[in-house]
């Protein structure tokens, strides 16, 4: 296997690299943040600019083109700088247009896809409920039924992020059959302001910049049209974009440790104690190793299972496998970082304690560590453990 990156994306790389120096350095990215905006919307502004929401959206489209390997090397570079503000890119381009990708009929995929690669609308998943958390598809209440030519939504989702500023929610509810009786579930989209739906703003400890959101609906009504994907099928839009939702997740927690690693660095060789900087104490030294050891295997991981996926290959087990080698190395870096800094890490004047707030998230969402490992058990063929 030739482990090494081709010219074109080694140009693609450097070039996102360059991009995110410039506009978004560390203090800015760590002031930005520390706003409490719920929606930084000139960064939005900037990525649509760039043109990186249009990355992974077909020519055909009106986007850049691209797999999600060339996401994936994107995602790590923004993540370095900007850490949990990622999310303004990953959570309404991204999702939404993994989505529409898998399960949109073609004439939505030519209404929306070039207006989400310009970026002219957002996108928010509303898929998790209050009682059902991990157990997602067991624990929905959340129905849809038609009446005449409109879908009723009725029902509550938990932790929509970027809900607040969206023009579409992408909700996934019960399918209530003709008889009354449910029969799979539906995915319909919401615009925004749409009577009968409300938002409850949710306080976060990290990835603060993208609100997240309790979603309410009410006798939410929109046109028959607005489904996505057939009738009664609709987890299938859902489920295809899970393994790249986890490839990204753990190019994200790569850039993190590069972030970990490079401001790690930096801090020991300035800071002075006993009459030298501290990178002379062999117990720093083999932390900054263990770290650099953790960055190697996350990229190597990562971008394997990116490959793959690009590829059309199986990777459920390598994209789950990636997503928590990563998450968890990002978490332990971050944490471990911000031991070194000592007080100063806990200031918020750095951006170690952002890296230690954003990453823990990731070993929760959007599955969570140890539901990764029942999933990879269960591949191992050994018996269901849950």
């Amino acid at each position: 296997m030739d482990f090494e990156l081709d010219d074109t994306d080694v140009a693609w790389r450097d070039s996102v690299r360059e991009w995110v120096d410039k506009k978004y350095p560390k203090d800015k990215a760590r002031e930005l943040e520390a706003s409490g905006e719920q929606f930084p919307r000139q960064l939005w502004e900037d990525l649509s600019e760039a043109g990186f929401n249009g990355i992974g959206i077909p020519e055909q489209y009106g986007g850049q083109g691209g797999t999600v390997f060339t996401q994936a090397l994107m995602a790590r570079e923004l993540t370095r700088n900007l850490g949990g503000l990622i999310a303004v890119w990953l959570a309404p381009a991204v999702g939404g247009t993994l989505t529409l990708l898998a399960a949109a009929s073609e004439e939505q995929k030519k209404e929306l896809l070039p207006k989400m690669a310009t970026g002219e609308i957002k996108f928010a998943i509303a898929i998790t409920e209050p009682g059902g958390g991990t157990d997602l598809l067991g624990g929905m209440r959340s129905t849809a039924r038609l009446d005449g030519d409109e879908w009723v939504l009725n029902g509550q989702k938990m932790w929509s992020t970027g809900a607040g500023h969206a023009d579409l929610l992408m909700v996934l509810a019960r399918n209530v059959g003709d008889d009354g009786e449910p029969k799979g579930y539906n995915l319909i989209m919401v615009p925004g302001d749409t009577p009968g739906l409300d938002k409850r703003h949710i306080p976060k400890l990290g990835v603060r910049a993208l609100a997240s959101y309790e979603v309410f609906l009410d006798d939410v009504r929109v046109p028959v049209e607005n489904i996505v994907g057939e009738r009664g099928k609709g987890w299938k839009g859902i489920a295809a974009g899970l393994n790249a939702d986890k490839v990204l997740l753990a190019s994200c927690s790569t850039g993190i440790l590069d972030g970990v690693l490079e401001d790690a660095r930096r801090y020991l060789s300035e800071r002075e104690a006993f009459g030298k900087t501290i990178d002379h104490f062999q117990v720093l030294q083999h932390q900054i190793v263990d770290i650099a050891a953790w960055r190697h295997t996350a990229e190597l991981v990562s971008l394997h299972a990116a490959w793959l996926l690009a590829r059309g290959a199986p990777c459920e087990t390598e994209a789950t496998m990636a997503k928590l080698i990563c998450s968890e190395y990002a978490v332990k870096a971050a944490d471990i970082g911000l031991q070194m800094l000592g007080g100063l890490g806990y200031s918020a004047e750095t951006d170690m304690q952002r890296y230690w707030r954003d990453a823990r998230l990731w070993k929760i969402a959007p599955i969570t560590s140890e539901m990764s490992r029942n999933f990879i058990a269960g591949k191992l063929g050994m018996p269901r453990g849950f």
